[in-house]
């Protein structure tokens, strides 16, 4: 890796970082020279995995509880990262949960829950660090999103509405944060080959990316600010095309290529579901795509 692919001296806050998608960013985005603050509901698995992402890289990490639906707790999660390893210039919004299943079995809770962890999560976030981020005149918060922020797969109503929230608010504060030197950009990966999809489908055009596929675009984005970046490229090449096209033909486009996650086996997610959205307290509510 060369001096201009490096984050030497970026300091990183990664939610959702005990596993998946966040792990694989906190342990690329260290492997580059970046000091990390790992966030997650899980705080044996979070503290477990900074310490394995410094022995391996020697890179500095600190994993530190977090519940991204609490605000007072994700205030305090990033004092504690600022205090450990210095003033944030990056943080990663990865936290988020997922219920496939056709609309009217959802139940509220689980709605609830994804809006809770997927959106408010994520504003959260932002609203808490952008402040420190515009006085300082620098900055880039990186959302991982989903192309479901972008399509609208069939037995995932609920999570791509959270994701379309998601890309609507980043846009919309990208606005405002124009000429400030802080930078939004909003990741939007197919379906990861994690826990967190042991049950959807891929579509008849993709194959599962690995979390660190993922975590390759997030350290591309972090190095070369932009705001939108599909994973796979071409997924944001189909689309754009697909909007050109009437309805009719738009239609038959996305059906031949978009998962309809109501033809997935609804056993196959049973695990996930079970550890997310059918204990008391939600399970590990940070699980990651």
């Amino acid at each position: 890796m060369s001096a201009h692919e490096r984050l030497d001296g970026t300091v990183v806050a990664v939610t959702g970082a005990a596993r998946g998608v966040g792990l694989a960013t906190a342990r690329r985005l260290a492997a580059a020279g970046a000091a990390v603050a790992l966030g997650d509901l899980d705080a044996d698995a979070v503290k477990a995995a900074a310490e394995s992402i410094a022995a391996r890289t020697g890179a500095m990490t600190v994993g530190i509880p977090l519940d991204v639906t609490n605000r007072p707790w994700f205030a305090a999660f990033l004092d504690d990262a600022e205090k450990a390893l210095g003033p944030l210039d990056v943080l990663v919004n990865n936290a988020g949960v997922m219920w496939a299943g056709p609309f009217a079995e959802e139940p509220d809770a689980v709605a609830e829950r994804q809006f809770g962890v997927n959106v408010f999560g994520v504003l959260h976030g932002m609203k808490l660090v952008l402040p420190r981020m515009r006085e300082r005149g620098c900055g880039h918060v990186i959302t991982i999103a989903s192309a479901a922020g972008r399509i609208a797969p069939p037995g995932q109503a609920c999570y791509a509405a959270t994701k379309h929230a998601v890309y609507g608010y980043c846009a919309a504060v990208r606005e405002e944060l124009c000429g400030t030197g802080v930078h939004l950009s909003v990741v939007l990966p197919g379906v990861v080959d994690t826990s967190f999809a042991a049950g959807p489908a891929t579509g008849a055009a993709s194959r599962r990316l690995t979390p660190e596929q993922v975590a390759e675009a997030v350290l591309g984005v972090a190095l070369r600010p932009r705001f939108e970046v599909w994973v796979p490229g071409r997924n944001g090449i189909v689309v754009r095309l697909a909007a050109l096209l009437p309805q009719r033909a738009q239609d038959a486009l996305y059906r031949a290529l978009v998962p309809n996650q109501l033809r997935t086996d609804p056993l196959a997610g049973l695990a996930y579901e079970s550890s997310v959205f059918c204990d008391s307290e939600f399970g590990d509510a940070d699980e990651i795509r």
